[in-house]
């Protein structure tokens, strides 16, 4: 009797081993966003989605390819990432990486001290990988960010 039902058994267990890490679109537009927690966090008058904050702070605030404690990284929108993202860079560890604060890049979470690894042909920060938790490793798509917005004046940077 036990035999007739091994493969029913089978099926539940297997349905059970997805992969607890696949998320929606629809889940990462929860009342958590990166956007208003990098504006809290920095200070920044910035509104709307986060790949509208380079042309928003363009005249308003500093633009830069070299990361520095504070600035905001500015993901451009693709169609992963349909509102782009913004992360706010912690430290540098290397030249080609960095550490940052960011909300919603897994759905719901505010993470701290995340890995961003700088791909870009030119070293100068347009293309990145992002450490992904459910992995233990940096993600393997690689996401175009504009650069850095400094939370100081444009006048007031070097």
């Amino acid at each position: 009797m036990t035999s007739r039902f091994l493969p029913l058994g089978l099926l539940v267990m297997l349905a059970a081993c997805g992969n607890r890490y696949e998320y929606s679109r629809a889940s990462f537009n929860g009342p958590l966003q990166c956007a208003p927690y990098a504006r809290e966090r920095t200070g920044l008058k910035l509104s709307g989605s986060a790949a509208s904050w380079w042309g928003q702070s363009s005249g308003r605030y500093a633009h830069t390819h070299t990361p520095r404690p504070g600035e905001v990284l500015v993901f451009r929108a693709t169609s992963r990432v349909p509102s782009g993202h913004v992360s706010i860079v912690r430290r540098q560890v290397s030249d080609r990486t960095i550490l940052v604060d960011h909300a919603n890049w897994e759905p719901g979470r505010i993470d701290h001290a995340v890995p961003i690894t700088d791909v870009s042909a030119r070293n100068d920060w347009t293309l990145v990988r992002v450490w992904w938790m459910p992995i233990h490793g940096l993600g393997k798509r690689a996401y175009p960010t504009y650069g850095f917005i400094s939370s100081h004046d444009s006048d007031d940077a070097s």
